[in-house]
């Protein structure tokens, strides 16, 4: 009698995503070393199966390949990537109360000016290897920021019912920043 074998399920863009910034979580706790980095990052964007992406990063804390439903993560939306290229999100958007941009060798924009705010409070973590991550955010919202390599360039003075957003960061050979004017080219 022969048993067969079960089929392996296809990775969605979402699973890679996710080991994606498993890694560079990894990579800035210092358990990978940038070369180690580099070799996953390709073994995880050529992945085709979940299985695939689980051995990535089996060797990593929390490296079970979950989809988005049995993590609890919220709808599509809460996440941005850009490898050696740009990513932005400008104009009309619904900004969850929880973001993350990961950018490596790259640039990111995030424009909140006309951005839709899910609450009072909303988190956007960072992670910028080698790389420029811009965030505009509107006149008369308060912005803190913590972390390494993260700077705010804001004028005027918010309100007390003033919306709040909390930028964590960490910027390797890069730059996090927070401001309400666009510099002149």
């Amino acid at each position: 009698m022969t048993v067969e074998q079960p089929k392996r399920l296809r990775a969605s863009d979402g699973d890679r995503d996710r080991v994606l910034v498993r890694l560079h979580t990894a990579y800035a706790e210092g358990r990978l070393s940038e070369t180690e980095l580099d070799q996953r990052i390709d073994l995880a964007l050529a992945a085709r199966t979940e299985d695939d992406l689980a051995e990535v990063s089996a060797d990593l804390p929390g490296a079970a390949v979950a989809s988005p439903s049995a993590t609890g993560r919220g709808p599509a939306g809460r996440f941005q990537m850009a490898y050696k290229s740009t990513v932005r999100r400008t104009g009309i958007w619904r900004l969850p109360e929880r973001f993350t941009t990961a950018v490596y060798k790259g640039h990111a924009l995030l424009d909140l000016r006309a951005a839709e705010l899910d609450g009072p409070v909303t988190t956007i973590r960072v992670l910028a290897y080698k790389s420029t991550v811009d965030v505009i955010v509107p006149p008369g919202v308060r912005v803190e920021t913590g972390g390494m390599g993260v700077s705010a360039d804001l004028h005027g003075a918010p309100g007390p019912d003033a919306p709040v957003v909390h930028i964590k960061g960490f910027a390797y050979k890069g730059e996090i920043e927070a401001k309400d004017r666009i510099r002149p080219a």
